[in-house]
């Protein structure tokens, strides 16, 4: 019998992104979660929804959250609460990708140590926020934090 090997990769993911009269757009994964899209009025949408480009900053405040807060926990710091403000300047010519994003981080709790912080950051942004890692391959992402 044929030894059979763990791959490496994980399971596909699966969106359905269905469209919803005029521009707008409603993606909903398997497990039923929904999010909306539009265009804004300037580019003939309605305006009631993210822009597919600000879904991709969405996705890099959500993936490095979710890493400094579970860093941050794993180095017994009090987070009371994390805020990212994500901002994306956008080339001029189609396909219009962005240049350069910024990422602060807002941290508020109890004695949080700045080392900490920076760590946890340092990890997110290196190692583990996959969609920063791709990003990266066509942006400059730079980061600032604020401890509170």
């Amino acid at each position: 019998m044929k030894k059979v090997e763990k791959s490496n990769l994980s399971a596909p993911s699966f969106i359905n992104v269905k469209w919803d009269g005029g521009l707008r757009f409603v993606a909903i994964d398997s497990s039923g979660h929904s999010i909306v899209m539009d265009a804004s009025k300037s580019f003939g949408g309605e305006g009631s929804g993210f822009s597919p480009m600000q879904l991709l900053l969405v996705a890099l405040g959500g993936c490095t959250g979710m890493d400094v807060v579970n860093i941050l926990r794993k180095q017994r710091q009090e987070v009371d609460d994390l805020e990212i403000v994500v901002s994306g300047e956008r080339a001029e010519e189609p396909p219009r990708v962005y240049n350069n994003i910024r990422v602060e981080y807002r941290i508020k709790g109890k004695d949080i140590k700045e080392n900490a912080v920076k760590r946890a950051i340092q990890l997110s942004e290196d190692k583990y926020c996959s969609v920063g890692a791709m990003l990266r391959a066509k942006a400059k992402v730079t980061s600032n934090y604020g401890i509170q």
